[in-house]
């Protein structure tokens, strides 16, 4: 097998663990200050980084989409990385 044909069946599979993670995932972080009771998400909204109220029985849900959101993140980055080392070799 050659080294492209290597570098198309990871982007494959690169491709088939993102898709899986696109249904629920989360941008932000959940986090409780100190001198707050409950939870919060905070995220960008049209450029600006916003706090929001995270309710106690959705903090769960919210950090499991959350990790989703950086695993999903790590596979993109290695994808891109796939396709750089491909595009160099067609072009060679």
């Amino acid at each position: 097998m050659t080294k492209l044909e290597l570098l198309k069946k990871q982007q494959d599979s690169l491709k088939g663990e993102i898709v899986a993670l696109l249904d629920d995932y989360l941008i932000g972080s959940i986090g409780k200050s100190p001198s707050m009771s409950g939870h919060n998400l905070t995220t960008k909204v049209d450029g600006k980084t916003v706090t929001l109220y995270a309710r106690k029985a959705i903090v769960p849900k919210a950090l499991e989409m959350g990790k989703r959101y950086n695993k999903m993140w790590e596979l993109i980055q290695k994808l891109s990385k796939v396709n750089w080392e491909r595009l160099n070799l067609e072009n060679k």
